[in-house]
């Protein structure tokens, strides 16, 4: 007798015997080899129902955690089927999951259809317009019900996470500072939650946008999103840079993508600085005066006093006044850029990023943003070593509408140019 093979396919049974082997293996694996331990670093964990997962609770109704994952990568991250096991013994029927990843999805019926999606880049901030459709959402859905949670995450759970976390205590009337150290506080050990520079730059924007009502306990606040602002940027600088000649940049612009949430980056211009040498000057005056008239409120009275101030004066030509080495591009047609922005810096043409910075141009003030290399984000090794103990990045922009111009010495203010918030 013979042994006989079947060619039928494995049944409803068989398969999910297979997918059983596959957690077991998993979890062996991970537990094993500690390598979840390793990947989440300083984040919290969380023991419950038997298992070792990266989440944390920030308030009682908010859960911060990595990716739910499924196959090879739920060996270092939270393995899916356990997330759901969790939240299902915990919050039946009471939680809904918030996916900020634009590099991974799942299905949604994993966790009963509860999913949205608010996805940005990695390392990168969202849209103010996605941070209030975030919070009104997460606010609803909590307001439905008393007993319902709000959980979020990206993929690691810290960066990304930690933004629209904070955002969203902002929105309950938490200052962003105080938003930004609970979540440190209560998603990590070494009190290092939102590290990201420009992240946290705009959870200050979104506080700036929110008013509350006066009198009102418990009142979703009114949001004000800045109009969009066109700025012309007409200069780039690195002030005092060291063991570099030229440094290679590219500004973006993020830009919805139609029907979706995300928003892309769209590349506005691309450029070299490079050093500025003695004797170097332009046909123009390299002495800028700007110029700022108060804007009237929207009762038509003035907070301040109506008389026009000057707000900056600087030297744009002569840096060896300062013996510092600067990399310099100046545009001979200045470029037009609006709402939220990046300006990535490179080693080369292609590949060897050193740092990068997103702002939003509402909220550039006097024509002149400053950035340290405390404010720059993802500064590797090679970042580090081209900045001198001075080091700035200057971005020069002109006046803030079509009426405001460039003054030149000894001429006097004309027109409105309002270097205030746009």
């Amino acid at each position: 007798m013979g042994l006989k093979f079947s060619k039928e396919r494995p049944g409803k049974a068989e398969h999910h015997s297979l997918v059983h082997v596959q957690h077991h293996l998993v979890n062996y694996l991970s537990s094993s080899f500690c390598i979840r331990n390793l990947v989440s670093k300083k984040r919290r964990r969380m023991l419950v129902g038997g298992y070792d997962l990266d989440m944390s609770y920030i308030t009682d109704r908010i859960l911060a955690m990595s990716f739910p994952a499924e196959h090879v990568r739920a060996m270092y991250r939270n393995p899916l089927w356990q997330v759901k096991s969790v939240l299902d013994m915990r919050h039946q029927g009471h939680y809904r999951v918030y996916n900020l990843c634009i590099e991974q999805s799942y299905d949604p019926s994993h966790f009963h259809g509860r999913v949205e999606r608010f996805p940005f880049d990695d390392n990168h901030v969202p849209s103010l317009q996605m941070i209030k459709d975030f919070c009104e959402s997460v606010d609803s859905w909590l307001s439905s019900d008393p007993k319902n949670i709000a959980v979020i995450h990206c993929m690691a759970g810290k960066g990304r996470t930690g933004l629209m976390v904070s955002a969203y205590l902002v929105y309950t009337g938490i200052l962003a500072e105080d938003a930004l150290q609970m979540y440190a506080d209560k998603r990590t050990t070494n009190n290092e939650g939102v590290s990201i520079p420009s992240q946290r730059r705009y959870v200050g924007y979104w506080e700036k946008v929110l008013s509350f009502p006066k009198g009102v306990n418990r009142c979703p606040p009114k949001v004000s999103l800045p109009k969009r602002c066109s700025r012309e940027l007409r200069r780039i600088r690195l002030y005092d840079t060291v063991n570099i000649e030229s440094v290679f940049f590219v500004v973006s612009e993020l830009q919805k993508v139609s029907g979706q949430r995300y928003s892309r980056p769209a590349e506005v211009s691309k450029n070299c600085c490079r050093q500025i040498k003695s004797g170097c000057q332009r046909t123009n005056s390299p002495l800028y005066y700007y110029y700022s008239f108060i804007r009237r409120d929207e009762a038509g009275n003035n907070p301040e006093m109506d008389e026009p101030r000057l707000v900056v004066q600087m030297d744009t030509e002569r840096s060896l006044l300062y013996q510092k080495t600067c990399l310099d591009y100046y545009f001979e047609k200045p470029v037009q850029i609006t709402g939220d922005v990046r300006v990535i810096f490179y080693e080369k043409l292609i590949g060897g990023r050193l740092f990068y910075a997103c702002f939003n141009t509402a909220f550039i003030r006097n024509g002149l943003l400053q950035f340290t290399m405390q404010d720059l984000d993802k500064v590797g090794k090679k970042g580090r070593s081209i900045c001198g103990p001075s080091f700035c990045l200057e971005l020069l922009f002109g006046p803030a509408n079509a009426n405001g111009n460039i003054m030149l010495p000894g001429s006097a203010p004309s027109g409105d140019g309002d270097l205030s918030d746009g």
